[in-house]
């Protein structure tokens, strides 16, 4: 039995749409604007927290240590 066009016309209505819907969807999740807003924030926001604040003093702590060692080194 032949399909009425009309209601193929309707399915392809539907598809085109279900598929800009989708697209619109994968270009806003790629964005680079809104992945660097993201990793931004998940950044600071571990930064901020405890395990950051301590990751960030032992880097310092290290960092000191290796100028005080070269300093030292020079002066010999």
């Amino acid at each position: 039995m032949p399909r009425d066009p009309r209601e193929i016309q309707l399915e392809i209505d539907a598809a085109r749409e279900s598929l800009a819907a989708t697209l619109d969807t994968l270009a806003f999740r790629g964005s680079p604007k809104r992945l660097a807003g993201d990793g931004k924030a998940a950044a600071l926001r571990f930064l901020q927290s405890p395990a950051g604040i301590a990751v960030v003093s032992v880097l310092g702590l290290v960092m000191t240590v290796g100028a005080v060692r070269k300093a030292r080194h020079r002066s010999r």
